[in-house]
């Protein structure tokens, strides 16, 4: 794994409204090849956080630097074709739209290869290419997040930013969906996920930050984090964290190049 820096956050601040700032002051990076989870309690700002350093929000102050440039304050088409992408936890797939039709507009920005690359998501994940023609409504909701990931990936991001993955998940498909998160990084992608099954999440991540009011109180490797007693106590009930089996910890990529 490549110890540069893909994402730099540095003193970011903003929130919905200019009197309304919700993230403040946070300072955070993402490295080439990690899987970085934003844990703590609800209303922290983790995914507001997130919508500014996608450009859905306009920061108030800070840095958003992605691949050595600062991308803070431009919009998300653009950041989008930087190599960025953001899958929401609400609205994230067209539902009265065929999964075929879903992937055709993720892949407006680069539609010269938005076939070529339909293809090899049909590969890549076998259920979407079998249900191209089904509306996505009618998918379960583990396949309705493989599908909202699987439009993210249309336009070959280099990092990408989940907020809450599972959320509403039977433990089973949430048990799936982390082992595709860990699949698609072990494939070249670097990933920032907000998630509030924190024990789950340390488990597949290779560092965590610890979200509260706005900016980050705790960070360090997920495997120290979840073992922590105090962030244990906090925000995940009090199990001790056993990090291993699906992590991608420090291991290598196994593979080269973006799914």
């Amino acid at each position: 794994m490549s110890g540069e820096r893909l994402l730099d956050i540095v003193g970011l601040r903003g929130g919905y409204a200019a009197a309304d700032e919700i993230v403040k002051g946070a300072d955070l990076h993402v490295g080439c090849g990690e899987i970085v989870a934003l844990i703590g309690p609800n209303g922290a700002g983790k995914s507001t956080l997130l919508k500014l350093i996608a450009g859905l929000l306009r920061p108030s102050s800070g840095r958003v630097v992605f691949k050595a440039g600062d991308v803070a304050g431009r919009g998300a088409p653009e950041i989008s074709r930087a190599g960025l992408s953001f899958v929401p936890q609400e609205r994230n797939i067209f539902g009265t739209l065929t999964v075929a039709e879903n992937l055709e507009m993720g892949g407006y920005l680069e539609a010269r290869q938005a076939r070529q690359r339909q293809a090899e998501l049909y590969q890549r994940f076998p259920m979407l290419a079998e249900k191209r023609r089904a509306a996505a409504r009618t998918l379960s909701g583990g396949q309705r997040q493989i599908l909202a990931m699987a439009v993210a990936l249309m336009n070959r991001p280099d990092l990408l930013l989940l907020d809450e993955p599972t959320a509403g998940l039977s433990p089973r498909a949430a048990e799936e969906l982390f082992d595709t998160i860990v699949g698609l990084n072990r494939g070249g992608i670097s990933i920032l996920m907000v998630e509030q099954n924190a024990l789950e999440a340390l488990e597949v991540s290779t560092r965590a930050y610890v979200l509260v009011q706005g900016r980050p109180e705790r960070e360090g490797r997920a495997a120290e984090l979840a073992a922590d007693p105090t962030v244990r106590d906090l925000f995940l009930g009090g199990r001790a964290g056993q990090v291993a089996g699906r992590s991608s910890g420090t291991t290598q990529q196994e593979t080269g190049g973006n799914p």
